[in-house]
C-alpha cells in the first residue's frame, strides 16, 4: 500500500509542478503520457540537449522560447524530440525554427498541460463562465467529470474535496455555497497544496480552505461537513473502504455524497492491475460498479447511484473502465 501511495504522490507532485506559473524558469515543464521510468528518460534526452546547447529559454505572450546552438547534430536530436512531444500530445503547438547559427524551439506555456496521462478529458464538462469565475484553465483538473455539478451545492453549505489537487473544484464549489459556506479541499502533497492555494489568492475566493492529509485519514471532526465531492481521485487509493467510512464520518446526517470517479467494466489483466505507473494513472485500482456499490453501502450509506458516462478502452490492454457519476447519502438517524 506505501508503494502505491508513494507512486501517486510522486506522480502528482510532478504534475503541480508543471501547473506552477511558469515565469522563466529556465526549464520545459514536459506533461507526457508517460510511464514513471520513460518520462524519466525523456527528461533525461531534454537535459542532455540543454547541456550540451541551450543558449537561453524565456516566456513572453504565453510561449517558451528555447534558443539553441545550431549544428546538424543538435537539429536532428531536437527534431526528434519535438516528433516525440507531439505524438504525446497532439494539441501542444510544438515546433523547431532554423536561424542558420541559432535554433529555436516555441511551445505554448500551458502547452505540455493537455497531454497529461489524467483520467480522461473532461475540459468541456466545465462551463466557460465557470471557469472564468476563478480564473483557472481547464486543463488544471486532473478528473474525470464534474462533481461540483453533481452535487447540487447550495449557498451556506459546507463542502470537502477529497483528493483536491489544484483547487479548481474547491473554488468553483466555494463561490456555490456562498454567502455562508465554506469549501474545504484534502490533498496529501505539498507542491499540489501550493498550487492550490496560489490559485486561491488569484481568484480571490476567501471562503476556501486546504488541508494537507489523506483521504483514508480525513483531518476534520465527524459530521463537519454537508457534501463530500472527488474528482477521479477514489479509485487512487489502495484502501477504498476506508475512504468511503471517512466520507461517511465526516459527512452531517443526511449529507451528500457527489463524486466522479473511474470504475472498472471488465476485469482487467493481473499484469495491470499490479503496475504501479497504472495505479497512478487512474487504471489499475479502479473496482467494479457492484464492488463500489457494496462498499458504500458497508460504510453506512444509502440511495447510491452509479452512473456510467463514457467507456474508456486501453491501447493493448484487456478488459475495460469508464468515468462515472457516483451519488449517495449519510441516513438521518431517528
Amino acid at each position: 500500500m506505501s508503494d502505491i501511495r508513494e507512486a501517486i504522490r510522486t506522480r502528482y507532485a510532478a504534475k503541480a509542478l508543471q501547473m506552477a506559473p511558469a515565469g522563466v524558469t529556465g526549464r520545459l515543464g514536459l506533461a507526457c503520457n508517460l510511464g514513471t521510468a520513460d518520462l524519466a528518460t525523456r527528461r533525461a534526452e531534454w537535459n542532455s540537449i540543454d547541456g550540451a546547447a541551450l543558449i537561453g529559454r524565456d516566456e513572453a505572450g504565453g510561449v517558451v522560447t528555447s534558443t539553441y546552438r545550431a549544428s546538424p547534430e543538435t537539429h536532428a536530436e531536437l527534431a526528434r524530440l519535438l516528433d516525440a512531444e507531439r505524438v504525446c500530445c497532439g494539441t501542444a503547438d510544438w515546433k523547431l525554427h532554423d536561424d542558420g547559427d541559432r535554433l529555436r524551439v516555441t511551445v505554448g506555456a500551458s502547452g505540455g498541460a493537455c497531454c497529461d496521462d489524467d483520467c480522461s478529458d473532461i475540459r468541456t464538462e466545465y462551463s466557460a463562465e465557470a471557469l472564468a469565475s476563478v480564473g483557472i484553465d481547464p486543463t488544471a483538473s486532473l478528473g474525470c467529470g464534474n462533481p461540483t455539478l453533481l452535487a447540487d451545492l447550495r449557498p451556506g453549505e459546507r463542502v470537502l474535496d477529497l483528493g483536491s489537487g489544484a483547487g479548481l473544484d474547491v473554488l468553483l464549489s466555494a463561490r456555490r455555497v456562498a454567502p455562508g459556506g465554506h469549501a474545504y479541499g484534502v490533498d496529501m502533497t505539498d507542491e499540489m497544496l501550493a498550487v492550490a492555494q496560489g490559485n486561491q489568492t488569484r481568484a480571490a475566493v476567501p471562503n476556501a480552505t486546504f488541508l494537507k492529509g489523506t483521504i483514508e485519514q480525513i483531518p476534520l471532526p465527524d459530521a463537519s461537513v454537508d457534501v463530500v465531492i472527488s474528482n477521479c481521485v477514489i479509485n487512487l487509493a489502495a484502501d477504498k473502504r476506508a475512504v468511503l467510512r471517512e466520507a461517511h464520518r465526516v459527512l452531517r446526517p443526511g449529507g451528500r455524497l457527489a463524486v466522479a470517479d473511474m470504475v472498472a467494466l471488465a476485469e482487467l489483466p493481473a499484469e495491470v492491475k499490479h503496475s504501479l505507473d497504472q495505479w497512478a494513472g487512474c487504471v489499475a485500482g479502479t473496482i467494479s460498479i457492484e464492488e463500489y456499490t457494496t462498499a458504500l453501502s458497508d460504510a453506512g450509506f444509502t440511495g447510491v447511484n452509479v452512473e456510467v458516462t463514457r467507456e474508456v478502452r486501453l491501447d493493448g490492454v484487456e478488459g475495460a473502465i469508464a468515468s462515472a457519476y457516483i451519488r449517495a447519502r449519510k441516513e438521518v438517524v431517528a
